[in-house]
């Protein structure tokens, strides 16, 4: 039985392997697809990618023609390069990098050689496409912006790279691909799928007709129409609203979570990044590193949030039972809690409760609240982590989870950071105590502060934020609907929100309201610092507003921030009662707030060291005096004041 078990096995492999190779080379074609083959092409047939709407259903990104000229380096022969250079209006050096380009990639497979032609370029090369042997014409789609602006919500499209080849099979060279926006982030539904051919050639490379009568054959498949949450009108608004001014303007439905305008300034028409020019458009709008017109501000901006974060403070405070709302603070415009420390407050002074400390912004009211959170538990590292824990239930120092392909998750300090940054010394609620007023090492997105705000709005609860509101033929993330609650319960929110209401009647914002719409906010600014010839300079502040309305069954929430924009009720407070009035009333009765921002400009404040923002000239340091290239880092962290801490907001 042994001598014939080792000879039986061979003999049974053997067959397996015979067979085997008989059905993958006789029975089973696909293998002379997949395989280098000479006697067949492929052509590809590229579907139209899927069209964009908004909420309401207009369209945003359509689609048009586009031609690439491909080439297939090994059956280039024998043509006439100067008449193809001088057709195609290149240079015999440009011909020469790109057939050594396309030879790298590969000598028998087709790569771009010239992408985007019009169709007057396409026609006049189709005329005499004959004469050049190796080269055909691919038609692809190119998007076709309805509107100039959402430029960073779109995103772009491009050619996929080498990277992207080898780690996707799915694209070949020349494909296109989205990037940023919502054409990066749902590209695999907009992109569709590419219809193949393969054709059978003769000895002497000319077509003969369908491979095995088309049996492989597949029909592009045109990608899926996506609806925006975004709402046209208001996201057009807004980035009206900033232009000469830097900063983002994230606004939310708070039952939904879904983004209703998502700006950053400066911005730019999408349509640049179409066509033949778009390599050259893209590049200018990189290289400039002042304006950083690509960089979206609204996603990626970390700053202090200055005093709406005494929203959070109050909250938790309430919380943790380190005060009520009858809980009373005596401010005479400003807080001593050390020897030689003091905070400076901006309000009318006297005794203060949590109603009238909201809507008069005091530094000293909040900073009690927070140390009494702080201190409740005599441990100052246990009492930090109670409180970042309670914010961490808001959204706060981690990446949100939404629908876009950037983003920043801010800084949440906890007990770790303080040990850190005071190694061997003992620090206490006192030293931390400028997190209270959202001036301490606590840092926020604009869509951070706009989620927090909506789950202000929301008594308690908010939906992750996200951009898509339908995609045709799919479902959308399970992820988009479903609560998120925070650890503050639901009855601290109402004398919270009765604070924020009288923010407008009677407090820092006041003039700002709007008839007929029950608004509650809260002004803010922010101290900005940057290291300047590496000197720690103290710049103009930034101006922050956060807001929902109604005040009963809120419909939009908001945030805005303009950078060294002074303070909240100057520039960032102004454009929310706009924008909250343009998306609710679809009009506008404050015509003096909509003159007084669109005719505004803060481009004196950005050029104070700079000559042409858009090139990157420095002309002057006003602190070492002659004039001589700069350096100006924006700080990750606002350093701790070892004297004293001051809001100089106003706010």
């Amino acid at each position: 039985m042994r001598k014939v078990l080792l000879p039986t096995i061979i003999f049974i492999a053997t067959i397996l392997l015979v067979l085997r190779l008989f059905y993958l080379q006789v029975i089973d074609d696909t293998l002379k697809l997949k395989s280098d083959n000479n006697a067949i092409k492929i052509a590809y047939d590229y579907p139209e990618r899927g069209y964009i709407y908004d909420r309401n259903g207009k369209l945003l990104v359509a689609n048009q023609p586009s031609y690439d000229i491909m080439v297939i380096p090994k059956d280039v022969k024998d043509i006439d390069v100067d008449e193809f250079c001088s057709l195609l209006k290149i240079t015999k050096e440009d011909y020469d990098k790109k057939i050594a380009k396309a030879k790298v990639y590969s000598p028998r497979l087709p790569s771009v050689f010239l992408s985007q032609l019009n169709k007057k370029e396409y026609a006049a090369f189709q005329e005499v496409q004959r004469n050049f042997t190796g080269f055909y014409i691919q038609k692809r789609a190119l998007r076709d912006y309805q509107v100039a602006f959402g430029a960073n919500v779109f995103g772009f499209i491009t050619q996929v790279n080498d990277k992207i080849i080898q780690k996707n099979k799915y694209y070949n060279s020349g494909d296109l691909i989205g990037r940023q926006g919502v054409e990066e982030s749902y590209e695999d539904f907009l992109r569709g799928v590419k219809g193949v051919k393969y054709i059978q050639k003769d000895k002497y490379n000319r077509d003969i007709g369908s491979y095995k009568e088309g049996r492989f054959d597949t029909i592009a498949v045109q990608g899926s129409d996506i609806n925006l949450s975004i709402d046209a009108e208001l996201q057009k608004y807004g980035e009206e609203l900033m232009v000469n001014k830097r900063g983002g303007i994230v606004a939310i439905e708070p039952k939904t979570g879904e983004i209703l305008a998502l700006v950053t300034a400066p911005s730019y028409d999408p349509a640049i990044l179409v066509g033949r020019q778009r390599s050259k458009n893209y590049t200018t709008l990189y290289k400039d590193s002042i304006a950083k017109p690509l960089y979206d501000r609204g996603l990626l901006a970390e700053y202090t949030p200055g005093s709406p974060f005494k929203i959070l403070t109050g909250l938790v405070a309430l919380q943790e039972g380190a005060i009520d709302e009858n809980f009373s603070v005596n401010c005479h415009h400003g807080f001593s809690y050390a020897p030689g420390r003091f905070m400076k407050c901006h309000c009318h002074g006297g005794a203060l409760q949590l109603h009238r400390g909201i809507y008069e912004s005091c530094n000293t009211f909040f900073s009690t609240s927070y140390m009494r959170t702080i201190d409740k538990y005599n441990n100052p590292p246990k009492g930090v982590d109670v409180w970042s824990n309670h914010l961490k239930s808001f959204g706060l120092g981690q990446f949100m989870g939404y629908d876009l392909p950037t983003g920043k998750k801010g800084n949440l300090p906890t007990s770790k950071t303080y040990k850190k940054m005071y190694p061997g010394w003992g620090w206490s609620s006192r030293t931390i105590v400028s997190n209270a007023i959202g001036q301490g090492e606590v840092l926020m997105t604009p869509i951070q502060l706009a989620n927090m705000i909506a789950t202000v709005a929301n008594r308690g609860y908010y939906y992750t934020p996200h951009i898509i509101k339908k995609i045709k033929g799919h479902a959308i993330d399970k992820k988009f609907t479903t609560k998120h609650v925070t650890t503050v319960d639901r009855k601290y929110f109402e004398p919270m929100i009765s604070g924020l209401f009288d923010v407008y009647n009677m407090g820092t914002a006041h003039g700002l309201n709007v008839e007929g719409i029950d608004i509650c906010g809260k002004t803010g600014t922010a101290e900005n610092f940057a290291k300047i010839n590496g000197k720690r300079v103290k710049l103009q502040d930034h101006s922050i507003f956060v807001a929902f309305a109604p005040k009963d069954n809120p419909k939009i929430a908001i945030a805005v921030f303009v950078e060294n924009g002074y303070w909240g009720a100057r520039w960032a407070g102004p454009i929310t009662s706009l924008m909250i009035e343009k998306y609710i009333k679809r009009k506008i009765t404050r015509t003096d707030l909509e003159k007084r921002m669109l005719e505004g400009s803060l481009q004196s404040e950005y050029n104070k060291y700079y000559a042409n923002p858009i090139v990157d000239t420095l002309i002057k340091s006003k602190i070492d005096g002659p004039a001589k290239p700069l350096e100006i880092k924006p700080e990750v962290k606002v350093v701790k004041p070892q004297i004293k801490v001051r809001d100089t907001s106003g706010n």
